[in-house]
């Protein structure tokens, strides 16, 4: 793509484009904070359903998270230019005690929540969002800088589980250049949130370096591709996995919430298929929220040592889950409650990308 095709507003025939595989769902909530590319996606998601004879209802929702003096008066611009486009709004209110660390993360699992709720509300089982290519080269160098695995290198997909709704992201092939000169060209105003300039955030930080990047031939493209193709060899891995776990799992379970696995057969996979089957056991069987990659991967380190000839047994927790190997066993099944008191399954949880919670790292 030539920089004047990077820089060009959205065509009519690109948004059909965009939109046209959600054309015979019967309801879209969509998710609009009231900055440009939020903005864009009402924009053309609107314009796109008002040259269709039949198409889905369109919602769109603004979040007002309460961190800001501003963000009410800016729910209120959403919701007149909503209006203007004859689409129906509803504001919702992130209430109650805020945390003061990991404020950023807390907002955005507040914000999913909040648009699931709405969302089912509506009668609409896809939520969209706005993230772009840039947001996406963002995530993949956050999660590099966190020491993701393969998976959390494979970046944002398109559309994504969302507990039992679906996450929509329609514009995440598009730089946010070209969302801006399509705002331009339409004459649409939108917001500007001053928490994304604010260097105290790690992802500010870090879209700071990308300029830098792209000098030296790393831009969001670039990113994109790396993200992609990390993408294909992750669902490779994962159906590997799959047919390890159908081999190696005893079915039916002995009893529920015990998984047996064979010790022998786990010994000889290579060590990226032994530690996600290993995680995908966890997280089936524990009820502490996904593990993360480093617990796992030293988890994983036990229990090789432990299943050698000559291996201690081995009686560990991770995440909710009691792993027993050694001498030719290993199982992994609930761990009992802490103290007596029954653990938390919680609700809806989302992870950076929008995708239901899984290991940190992974």
């Amino acid at each position: 793509m030539s920089p004047a095709e990077t820089a060009a507003p959205v065509s009519s025939a690109l948004a059909h484009e965009l939109f046209d595989d959600l054309s015979d769902i019967p309801c879209l909530l969509i998710a609009v904070s009231g900055g440009p590319d939020s903005t864009a996606l009402l924009w053309l998601a609107a314009r796109w359903r008002g040259r269709r004879k039949a198409g889905p209802k369109l919602v769109a929702v603004t979040v007002d998270h309460g961190l800001r003096p501003e963000g009410a008066l800016e729910a209120k611009a959403v919701k007149r230019f909503a209006t203007e486009l004859g689409i129906e709004h509803r504001t919702l209110r992130w209430t109650g005690d805020k945390p003061k660390t990991g404020l950023q993360e807390a907002a955005r699992d507040a914000r999913y929540l909040l648009l699931a709720r709405a969302a089912r509300r509506a009668g609409a089982r896809h939520v969209l969002t706005a993230h772009t290519l840039d947001d996406q080269a963002e995530t993949v160098l956050f999660r590099l800088a966190r020491g993701s695995g393969i998976a959390g290198l494979s970046g944002m997909a398109r559309v994504v589980a969302l507990g039992d709704l679906l996450l929509v992201r329609p514009l995440l092939a598009l730089p946010k250049v070209r969302l801006l000169a399509t705002l331009k060209t339409a004459g649409v105003t939108f917001a500007e949130d001053p928490s994304n300039r604010d260097p105290r955030f790690t992802r500010t930080r870090l879209r700071n370096v990308l300029p830098e990047l792209a000098g030296e031939g790393l831009d969001a493209a670039r990113f994109a591709t790396f993200a992609r193709r990390a993408a294909r060899a992750n669902r490779a891995i994962e159906m590997v996995t799959a047919v390890a776990a159908e081999r190696l799992i005893a079915a039916p379970a002995p009893s529920p919430g015990r998984i047996v696995i064979d010790a022998e057969g786990f010994e000889t996979l290579p060590e990226e298929i032994a530690l996600r089957l290993l995680g995908r056991v966890i997280d089936s069987v524990g009820d502490e929220g996904p593990a993360e990659l480093g617990k796992l991967e030293s988890l994983l380190d036990a229990i090789t040592e432990s299943l050698r000839p000559g291996g201690k047994m081995l009686r560990r927790t991770l995440a909710g889950a009691l792993v027993t190997a050694g001498k030719g066993r290993f199982c992994v099944e609930r761990a009992p409650p802490r103290g007596g008191i029954p653990r938390n399954r919680g609700g809806l949880t989302t992870r950076r990308d929008g995708k239901p919670a899984s290991a940190k790292g992974r």
